[in-house]
């Protein structure tokens, strides 16, 4: 697991988003390949592609659960994917106090200005650590 988790902040540190990391990192460690990993999650990024919405790691991570708890067939069963996102959604809220990238981060990425101080304040680092622990908790609930 901690491969994985490491295998994602390097996805991050290298120039992938935080969604696009997470995705990647536990897709591989499940054996999962498709040409829409890492692309799928691009715009979810920073935010959902800089608009100040829900932090792009646990969108990833949403992501990553879906591909292994989500449906093929509308009469299947949605509950036990419905579970677990709900439930890493509420332990990164819990360990983190917010689920979104502003409020995670303190920096308005829709503005010039908030994305230099995101790079300023070097968050860079920051949002590699939550990238790690989203793909830590996605693990975990897989157990």
């Amino acid at each position: 697991m901690d491969k994985t988790v490491e295998k994602s902040k390097a996805y991050f540190n290298s120039g992938f988003g935080c969604a696009e990391s997470v995705l990647k990192a536990v897709a591989e460690y499940k054996g999962i390949e498709s040409i829409l990993i890492p692309r799928i999650a691009t715009g979810f990024c920073g935010g959902v592609a800089n608009t100040d919405g829900m932090c792009g790691a646990i969108l990833g991570g949403v992501m990553a659960l879906n591909i292994i708890y989500g449906r093929d067939k509308p009469e299947e069963d949605k509950s036990i994917n419905y579970q677990k996102v709900q439930q890493f959604i509420k332990d990164f809220e819990s360990k983190f106090g917010s689920t979104s990238c502003p409020g995670l981060t303190d920096c308005d990425l829709s503005s010039e200005e908030g994305r230099q101080q995101f790079s300023d304040k070097n968050l860079h680092q920051k949002c590699a650590g939550f990238t790690g622990e989203a793909t830590r908790m996605v693990l975990e609930l897989m157990k």
